[in-house]
């Protein structure tokens, strides 16, 4: 049983399901905003959030924390260096999530997730 569990499984067992998130917030930190299914961008949503709220502290520990969450250095670097200093002053809802249309071939809701 699932009681209280609120985090979306994806259709995937968990290593691919990990993967896959780990690689659309890699995405969503280095182009800044990306196009994908609005179950997608409504897990990535918090995950995302939470990165960008670690990368206010630079320190080692933030470091190691982006490291291990993201894939690639220049990502880690991007958020410690360009994202986190951007969003100094804000407390939290550093991303927003636009509807766009339905995907022709299977009618899948596509949005547009991107920061503030």
């Amino acid at each position: 049983m699932r009681h209280r569990n609120v985090n979306k499984i994806l259709d995937r067992k968990k290593g691919p399901r990990e993967a896959l998130l780990r690689s659309l917030a890699t995405s969503l930190v280095l182009y800044e905003k990306i196009k994908t299914t609005d179950g997608k961008a409504a897990t990535i949503k918090p995950i995302v959030e939470r990165l960008i709220t670690k990368g206010k502290v630079n320190n080692l520990a933030s470091r190691r924390y982006l490291l291990a969450h993201l894939y690639g250095e220049n990502a880690v670097k991007k958020v410690l260096e360009e994202l986190a200093p951007r969003y100094k002053d804000r407390k939290g809802g550093y991303t927003r999530i636009i509807k766009i249309s339905a995907r022709s071939g299977d009618a899948a809701k596509i949005v547009q997730i991107e920061f503030v």
